[in-house]
């Protein structure tokens, strides 16, 4: 729908991300919202891919939300701004990061199954935050709908801060319940609504079954948000309630303080509560300006705002954590100053305060190009102005401001502290960077993306995509931070890594429909080394005779073990000429060249001595390639006595998990041929450290998804090799042997 845009004051913001797990109604909801406040003409649906929310072709093609989606709706004189994000574990990290520019957590809980592994997860991130939090118990239409199982199964897990704002009017029983609306326990007023209608309900009297448990509720409402406040505890014994104005004001305040988690109910599918939630949003949700300044780091020279020494603790209060946690700095190649010229800034979320935006998401689109979306922090910003980005040192023009709704660039001349909008054709700025006025440095810390948690081996299918493979992942790693491209230098392979198998599909996709690249996935192929174990000595002599000057050339080593991770050495002990010095290098050489092929399996030797100690040549003859193929032959002679063995890349590994996944998980590690080093635990939480060989781990991703219901998380490293024991080198062996015989027949 078309619409004149309107700019909005920071205390007319609210910033809100959708958050839970996958399937609980997020997107849906967003689409609710949004058509209850007229800014679409139709109700979208994920389904037939109408929603506002769910536009990438991706998401469209598997239902599902697979990366962050911006839209906003203005209502009551207020501008709402929603990031719908995934709830799938292997797209988490979009999730988290959504939490940066906003202001609460809007927690979508389904009512058929209430908290889920991901309502959790999401929930531990917006305590990382420092985010108020409201919780929305949705899809109430489903047949398996129970509000009561649902409200004990989030004071289990949340505690008893959870607490209803709201009743559901539910219709019927059985197999066929209908929702028609709620009882806000505020006001004590009932709300119903026509299902599939336009989201707004009408007033109307509380449901003679619902009063009594009306008033009790309202009762624990009452309780609650006056417990810790010394004027409203009297006022409530005194008087035996809090009366409406002042109960509004304490809620918010609780709400922002994170002393209250309000559970709200609705149907987005079905367009029910839609308006109640928007003017809950409206009058409950903090605003940007209230929430503490905003800790930056920035220099003795540029900075301006209250100084605070670096180390000193952030104050307290709603949103410190989103900053406070990660403010760091950067210099002008990325990396935070060091020196007693950094310091922390503590920059007011206000529009007298210098401009400052952060670039918190990235999007490639094929006809606008690259795409950045920025929350201002501090200042006010226009169209056609130039900026600075600070983490390059660059100027860029800010052409034409908009803001998204889904996947649709609204122009807007102007955006004030607090808000959230977008630009197009930046040149060189990227998420994480932080851009704002010459001569005002701060620099705001980006979200930590997780380590990748598989890697797939990926070819070009043909020249041409070879040619775009490049820079179309680079594209997506602008848009993905998760995405890793790389080529491995032992293997010569190019991987691709990212949070799980369907992450690294959704990828491929990608890059065949944007870009129209195709690609092959492959397994990885695991680095695997040979070493020996005994000391040996063998001669390798290379002789050929043909017209004219002939090929000699004669050399005697000793092959001996080195520790693990020596590499390799060679040592000359010729002596008296044996062998002119000006051939020695191709002896080495040819060395080299045959430990690299291997022995058992055709992986490269390691760790090992050679010695080159005697030897003859021919005056004619004798040239630097028949000493360097005699080096060859000396080296693989000795194989045959030096009782060659595999080695291994063993990975150092931290698993989270909560605790009582402890033993499924330690029993999954031990089949992985996997040694625990050591454990610890902290608030229902256990961390695992281990040493795995990365042969067991290529796919640990997807089977700790499944052992933990999504709700562990782990990061891997090289440690070292070690040796393979018999039986797996065995099958590695064999398997060497027979893609060599597969090559051989092709």
């Amino acid at each position: 729908m078309n619409r004149s845009l309107k700019t909005y004051q920071g205390q007319d913001i609210r910033n809100v991300a959708l958050v839970g797990h996958a399937h609980c109604g997020k997107t849906t909801l967003v689409s609710a919202l949004l058509h209850a406040a007229k800014m679409t003409e139709r109700l979208g649906r994920v389904d037939d891919g109408s929603a506002v929310t769910a536009y990438d072709e991706e998401d469209v093609a598997r239902r599902t939300t697979m990366q962050n989606a911006l839209a906003f709706a203005e209502w009551r004189n207020v501008k709402i701004n929603f990031v719908d994000t995934p709830g799938f574990p292997m797209f988490v990290h979009e999730a988290r990061a959504a939490l940066l520019p906003v202001e609460a957590a809007l927690v979508i809980v389904n009512a058929a199954c209430g908290v889920e592994a991901m309502t959790r997860r999401v929930w531990k991130f917006s305590e990382e935050f420092n985010l108020p939090r409201m919780i929305v118990v949705d899809q109430m239409d489903h047949p398996r709908a129970d509000s009561e199982r649902t409200l004990n199964s989030l004071r289990e897990s949340f505690g008893r801060q959870v607490v209803p704002v709201q009743l559901p009017i539910v219709e019927g029983n059985g197999q066929n319940p209908v929702f028609r609306g709620v009882v806000d326990l505020i006001t004590m007023e009932a709300f119903v609504y026509e299902p599939d209608g336009t989201g707004c309900g009408r007033l109307s009297e509380i449901p003679v079954r619902l009063r009594e448990e009306a008033t009790a509720a309202h009762q624990a409402l009452v309780e609650l948000v006056a417990e810790g406040k010394d004027e409203l505890m009297e006022e409530y014994f005194s008087e035996g309630t809090i009366p409406e104005e002042h109960l509004i004001v304490a809620l918010h305040e609780a709400i922002r303080e994170d002393r209250i988690f309000p559970v709200l109910f609705a149907s987005g599918l079905r367009n029910v509560g839609s308006d109640h939630l928007l003017d809950f949003l409206q009058v409950y949700a903090p605003a940007p300006v209230e929430r503490v300044p905003v800790a930056a780091r920035g220099t003795v020279e540029s900075s301006t705002g209250r100084r605070a020494k670096v180390g000193e603790p952030h104050p307290a209060g709603q949103g410190s954590g989103a900053e406070a946690d990660g403010a760091a700095a950067a210099n002008p190649d990325g990396a935070p100053p060091d020196g007693p010229t950094a310091e922390m800034v503590l920059r007011k979320v206000d529009d007298r305060e210098p401009l400052s935006l952060y670039v918190f998401k990235t999007m490639s689109d094929p006809f606008a190009g690259r795409i950045s979306f920025f929350k201002v922090f501090s200042g006010v910003t226009r169209s056609d102005a130039t900026v600075t980005n600070y983490t390059h040192r660059n100027a860029e023009r800010l052409a034409h401001l908009t803001v998204m709704q889904g996947r649709i660039a609204m122009p807007i001349a102007e955006l004030h502290a607090g808000d959230i909008g977008a630009v197009a054709k930046l040149r060189e700025t990227f998420t994480g960077d932080t851009l704002g006025d010459a001569g005002h440095e701060i620099f705001f810390d980006p979200v930590t993306m997780p380590e990748p948690a598989v890697t797939y081996a990926i070819e070009p299918k043909t020249r041409a995509d070879e040619d775009k493979l490049a820079p179309a992942v680079h594209k997506l790693m602008e848009e993905d931070l998760m995405v890793r491209f790389y080529r491995d230098e032992a293997t010569h392979e190019f991987l691709l890594a990212g949070s799980g198998q369907p992450h690294i599909e959704s990828v491929v996709q990608k890059l065949r429909r944007r870009y129209h690249t195709e690609v092959t996935l492959k397994a990885p192929k695991v680095p695997y080394r040979e070493t020996i174990r005994a000391r040996a000595e063998a001669q390798g002599r290379h002789k050929k005779q043909s017209g004219g000057h002939g090929q000699f050339g004669d050399c005697r080593i000793r092959i001996e073990p080195l520790p693990l991770g020596s590499g390799f050495q060679f040592v000359n002990e010729i002596f008296g000429g044996a062998i002119p010095r000006t051939f020695i290098p191709a002896v080495e050489k040819g060395i080299q060249e045959a430990a690299s092929r291997g022995w058992l399996a055709g992986f490269p030797m390691v760790d090992f001595r050679a010695v080159l100690y005697d030897g003859s040549y021919h005056d004619v003859d004798s040239n630097e390639l028949s000493f360097r193929l005699a080096g060859r032959l000396a080296f693989r002679n000795c194989m045959e006595q030096c009782r060659p063995v595999l080695l291994e890349p063993l990975m150092r590994v931290e698993i989270e998990a909560p605790e009582g996944f402890t033993g499924v998980l330690m029993g999954d590690l031990t089949g992985r041929r996997g040694r625990v080093q050591g454990m610890g635990s902290g608030r229902g939480t256990t961390v695992i450290r281990a040493e795995v060989p990365m042969a067991e781990m290529l796919t640990y991703g997807a089977t700790l998804t499944s052992l933990t219901q999504g709700l562990g998380s782990f990061h891997m490293e090289m440690a070292r090799y070690d040796v393979v024991p018999p039986a797996a080198a065995e099958k590695v062996i064999a398997s060497a042997h027979k893609h060599v015989q597969a090559d051989d027949e092709s």
